[in-house]
């Protein structure tokens, strides 16, 4: 492939173990999107609610769409992560009080992982959309390769702190 065609990196990913558990939601509750906490309350955990009841700001930024849902990050806290891959997944435990998965016993985790040089030079191409591009009916290119097998194919994680898990 032509490396002037090759995509830029996606800037969040989701494991199939999350993107099985958000299909589950959206099958619950109909449409969702998820709002990457800036930490306070809930920590810094990916906030998934039902479209609409998270009012996206005109600087917010849009990550990506995992799944047909919107991820979505805070400006100025894009601005701290952007060298970063945020990659979603989900692991047992009690998660932020408002976010969906909280009832089942579950929570999506965001993990990440820093872009390399070149990945970063390839994303100075592309300015992220905001909420104001996508009130506008500004889309990103619509993506297949957004879903990874577990967490490690994305991102290293440390094995005393790995855990399958089976949603």
């Amino acid at each position: 492939m032509d490396p002037a065609s090759t995509p830029p990196p996606a800037r969040a990913l989701i494991t199939a173990a999350a993107a099985e558990l958000l299909h589950r939601l959206r099958v619950q509750h109909g449409p969702v999107m998820f709002h990457q906490s800036g930490g306070c309350c809930d920590g810094s955990s990916p906030m998934c609610y039902p479209d609409g009841e998270f009012i996206v700001g005109d600087r917010d930024v849009l990550l990506g769409i995992l799944e047909e849902t919107p991820v979505w990050i805070s400006g100025p806290q894009f601005e701290t992560w952007k060298h970063t891959q945020l990659v979603i997944d989900v692991v047992p435990g009690r998660g932020g009080g408002f976010s969906l998965e909280a009832p089942d016993g579950l929570r999506f985790l965001s993990r990440g992982r820093a872009f390399s040089a070149s990945e970063v030079d390839s994303l100075a191409g592309v300015p992220p959309l905001t909420g104001a591009d996508y009130e506008q009916g500004v889309r990103p290119p619509v993506r297949t390769d957004l879903v990874v097998a577990d967490g490690v194919d994305a991102c290293q994680i440390p094995v005393r702190h790995a855990g399958a898990v089976q949603p």
